[in-house]
C-alpha cells in the first residue's frame, strides 16, 4: 500500500522537529499549570505567552519559506497577510467585548463611540460569531493574495520588481490603517480584549491552551508544507525556482503554480497572526510596516531557505536575541546587530544554520560509511586493500 501523503513526506530530521514542537507544546503549559510557583522548573505565565509569539513567527517564516525557498518567490509584504488575519482575530475578540467596555455599548467597540460613529460597519458584522472570525483569518488574505498574485504573476513580474510591488502593497495598507475613518481602530488599533470563546483572555489556562494551539497549529502548517515540497508539485516549484524560462517552454503553466503557492503561504501567515493577537493583547497598524516583512525574510536566511526546519528555527532565535538585546543597554543598537547579523549569515553561512549543518552532514556521510566499512572488515579477519 503507498504511504499516506504526509507521513512518505516526512524524514528524520521533520520528525524529530514535530517531536520537539509537540514536546515543547505539552510540558510548557503543563509546568505552567501543575508546577508550583517556586519550582525551578516551572514556567512562568508570561514565558508561556512569550514563546507562543515565538511559534506563530515560526508559522510565518514557515510560509515565506514554502514561496521563497522552494519557488524563488521573495515577498517583502507577508507581513501583511499576517497582520490581516490578526485584524480578522481582534475583530472577534472586540465584539466579544460588548457592553464591558469604557463606554458600555453593547455593539459598537469604544474607539468607534469615541469617534461618533452611528452605527457598526457592515464589514464588522459577523464577527460576534467565532466560526465567521475563523473563516475569515483564511479567506481575507488568501483572496488578496489570490487577487495580487493574479496580476502580478499574469504580467511576469519577477525579481527585485516582484519584491518591490509586495512591499508597495502592505506600505499602501498600513497608510489605510492607520486612518481613523478606515474603521479599525486608527493608529491605536484593536486592543483590551476581554474573551475568547468565553475564556478570559489573561487567565492562565487560556494562555496555555492558546500557546498549546500555536504549536499544533505549526506542526500542521509543517506538514502541509512537507506534503507540498516533497510531491510532484514541489518539483515543479524547485523547477520554476531554477530555470523559470525552461519550465515553461516545458509546457507547464508557471502562473497556476506560483499562484497556488503563493495563495497558500498568505492562509499560512493569516492563520499566524490570527494566533499572535490574543496572546499579545493588541493588534495595530504597525505590524504591516514593511520593516517587519524584511524582518520575516531575515529569519528564514539565518536559519535556512528550503529547509523549513531553518525558517522555523530561524525565527525562534533571532527573535529570542531581540528579546534578550532590547531588554539591556544595547537596545539602541539592535537593528544594527540584526543588520550585522543577516551580512555575516549571508557571507559566511549563504545556506543557513540549518543549510550549512545539513551540507556538512552529506560531506561526512561518506567518510562515516567507509569508516564503518573498513571497522567491520577488520572485524571479520579481512584487511581493506590500499587504493591503487
Amino acid at each position: 500500500m503507498t504511504p499516506h501523503v504526509l507521513t512518505r513526506s516526512l524524514d528524520r530530521s521533520a520528525a524529530i522537529f514535530i517531536l520537539v514542537v509537540a514536546g515543547l507544546g505539552i510540558l510548557i503549559p503543563l509546568s505552567n499549570l501543575l508546577l508550583p510557583a517556586g519550582s525551578m522548573f516551572q514556567v512562568p505565565t508570561y514565558l508561556v505567552a512569550l514563546w507562543g509569539k515565538y511559534v506563530c513567527y515560526a508559522i510565518l517564516a514557515l510560509s515565506i519559506d514554502l514561496i521563497w525557498g522552494y519557488c524563488g518567490i521573495l515577498s517583502l509584504g507577508h507581513g501583511a497577510f499576517f497582520a490581516l488575519g490578526g485584524y480578522a482575530m481582534g475583530m472577534y475578540l472586540m465584539r466579544q467585548i460588548g457592553s464591558r467596555g469604557v463606554y458600555g455599548n453593547p455593539i459598537l467597540p469604544d474607539f468607534m463611540v469615541f469617534l461618533n460613529w452611528p452605527s457598526l460597519p457592515w464589514y464588522w458584522y459577523g464577527f460576534d460569531m467565532f466560526w465567521f472570525a475563523a473563516l475569515m483569518v483564511v479567506v481575507v488574505p488568501g483572496l488578496l493574495a489570490f487577487a495580487f498574485g493574479w496580476f502580478a504573476f499574469r504580467s511576469r513580474v519577477t525579481g527585485v520588481y516582484l519584491s518591490i510591488i509586495t512591499q508597495a502593497m502592505t506600505y499602501a495598507l498600513l497608510l489605510g490603517f492607520f486612518r481613523n475613518d478606515f474603521g479599525f481602530g486608527g493608529n491605536n488599533g484593536l486592543t483590551d480584549f476581554k474573551d475568547i470563546l468565553g475564556f478570559n483572555v489573561q487567565a492562565e489556562g487560556t494562555r496555555c491552551a492558546l500557546f498549546f494551539l500555536s504549536c499544533a497549529a505549526l506542526i500542521a502548517v509543517f506538514l502541509i508544507c512537507r506534503a507540498v515540497v516533497t510531491s510532484k508539485l514541489g518539483k515543479v516549484l524547485v523547477a520554476i525556482r531554477d530555470a523559470e524560462s525552461r519550465t515553461r517552454f516545458l509546457g507547464y503553466r508557471v502562473e497556476s503554480y506560483k499562484l497556488f503557492v503563493f495563495t497558500l503561504s498568505a492562509c499560512m501567515a493569516g492563520v499566524a497572526g490570527a494566533l499572535y493577537v490574543p496572546q499579545v493583547g493588541i493588534i495595530n497598524p504597525s505590524e504591516f510596516s514593511p520593516g517587519n516583512s524584511i524582518e520575516a525574510v531575515i529569519w528564514v536566511a539565518v536559519g535556512g531557505r528550503g529547509t523549513l526546519v531553518g525558517a522555523a528555527l530561524g525565527a525562534v532565535v533571532v527573535n529570542y536575541a531581540k528579546t534578550f538585546f532590547t531588554s539591556g543597554p544595547l537596545a539602541p543598537y539592535w537593528l544594527f546587530m540584526l543588520g550585522a547579523l543577516f551580512i555575516l549569515v549571508t557571507l559566511l553561512l549563504p545556506k543557513g544554520i540549518i543549510g550549512t549543518f545539513n551540507a556538512w552532514w552529506e560531506q561526512r556521510k561518506p567518510a562515516l560509511g567507509n569508516g564503518a566499512a573498513a571497522s567491520a572488515a577488520r572485524e571479520d579477519g579481512v584487511a581493506p586493500k590500499p587504493a591503487e
